[in-house]
Formats: C-alpha cells, structure tokens, sequence
C-alpha cells in the first residue's frame, strides 16, 4: 500500500517528521476493506494527540494534515464504507484545520481545531456499527 504524499514545509516551515507517520496509521486503517473501529480510534486519537501537543501543533503539521485529508483523489479507497460518525471526522480533518493558526477563528466556528476534532472523535461510540 503506497501512502499519499504528506506536505514537506508550509509557508517556508517544515512540517515535522514525527506527523508521517500518524498518517499513514489513519490511511491504513480506512484503506482495511472490513473496517478495525478500535484500530482506527487508536490511530485517529494518537494523530489528534499528536497535534494537539506542544510538539505537533503547529501550522505547518495542520495544514499538511488538512490537506492529506482534503485530497482523497490520491487515495486508493475513500471513507465511504465508515460509520457516519467516522466518516464525518475525517471529512472534518480536511476542512478548516489549516486555519488553526492562519484564521483561528475560522477553525473554532468550524470546530476544526485539533483540540475540537479530539473531542469530537471522543464522542464517538467506541461500539459504533461497521457498515
């Protein structure tokens, strides 16, 4: 499985190393054609963690994340096949995080901050049905 591109730098700041890899632990998981939930909570809260952290909230990590989401052309398999609640988050992480430090105030009135997205997937059933 190849995984898309992940941006390298963002308005001349280089996206850290560390957020590769936490994507394609997402891609992964929605790439299984008979869905892992708990797998894919696991992945999606260390990736929300991660950006909700000193250390990988930044701009340059939430516009690259943004992006990986928002381009799901370059995917082998979209979310389609996800519970609705699922489906609903990952569409989220490719709105307007990337206006988390540009526009702050855009991400909050779309509750795009990683913080938001971290208790939106929180509020998850952890027994949602696969569908």
């Amino acid at each position: 499985m190849t995984v898309p591109l992940v941006l390298e730098s963002v308005d001349g700041e280089r996206v850290r190393p560390t957020l590769q890899p936490l994507l394609a632990a997402v891609y992964a998981e929605v790439q299984r054609p008979i869905a892992d939930l708990g797998a894919l909570r696991r992945a999606l809260e260390a990736l929300l963690l991660y950006l909700s952290s000193s250390a990988g909230r930044t701009h340059a990590n939430c516009v690259a994340t943004d992006s990986f989401f928002m381009e799901t052309d370059r995917w082998e398999r979209t979310w389609g096949h996800l519970p609705e609640p699922y489906q609903d988050l990952l569409g989220d992480l490719g709105g307007a995080l990337h206006d988390t430090f540009s526009a702050p105030e855009i991400a909050e009135n779309f509750f795009s901050t990683p913080e938001q997205l971290l208790d939106q997937l929180r509020q998850i059933e952890i027994g949602s049905p696969p569908t």
